[in-house]
């Protein structure tokens, strides 16, 4: 009984000495959801071979690609990093993506991304995509990276064709 009123005559002070000690905290905690989301381009498979290609940051104007930075467009396919010339969705056409007709093994999929948003793919390069054995998935160029990233992470045969994320249309 002595041990319990001992405690609860303690409790008042205790309460008091870590309302005074609680530590500023200059910004809000990031929430579960963006903690674990595509953004962040966490790496979810220990030991991945230094030479394979990972996506590590993007600026308006290009990307940075094992720790060196690109400017421009991007298309990867597998391990094997070019630059592109297309600056804007109406510039990708069939010819800039004929390197799909001669690449082997045909990636399962091709990533496009549109830019700052999402931006509709011309029905004759979805067609032609879908010709050469491939699926596409067109989405914003921050999320592209990041999907690349985990495919080619997995050990998927994937590809990307990347617009800078500062092409707004």
């Amino acid at each position: 009984m002595a041990v319990r009123q001992k405690a609860v005559a303690t409790l008042p002070t205790l309460m008091r000495a870590l309302r005074k000690e609680l530590p500023s905290i200059p910004q809000r905690l990031p929430s579960l959801r963006r903690g674990f989301s595509l953004y962040d381009q966490v790496n979810l498979i220990d030991n991945v071979p230094e030479d394979q290609l990972r996506f590590q940051g993007y600026t308006d104007t290009g990307f940075t690609v094992n720790g060196v930075e690109y400017e421009g467009s991007l298309l990867c396919v597998g391990n094997l990093l070019l630059s592109w010339t297309p600056k804007k969705m109406s510039d990708i056409t069939l010819d800039s993506l004929s390197i799909f007709q001669a690449v082997r093994p045909i990636p399962e999929i091709l990533i496009l991304g549109t830019g700052r948003y999402i931006q509709p793919v011309d029905p004759e390069i979805r067609k032609f995509i879908l010709s050469t054995g491939m699926k596409l998935e067109a989405i914003d160029s921050r999320n592209a990276s990041s999907t690349y990233n985990i495919l080619n992470e997995e050990g998927r045969i994937v590809a990307a064709a990347l617009l800078p994320y500062g092409v707004s249309s």
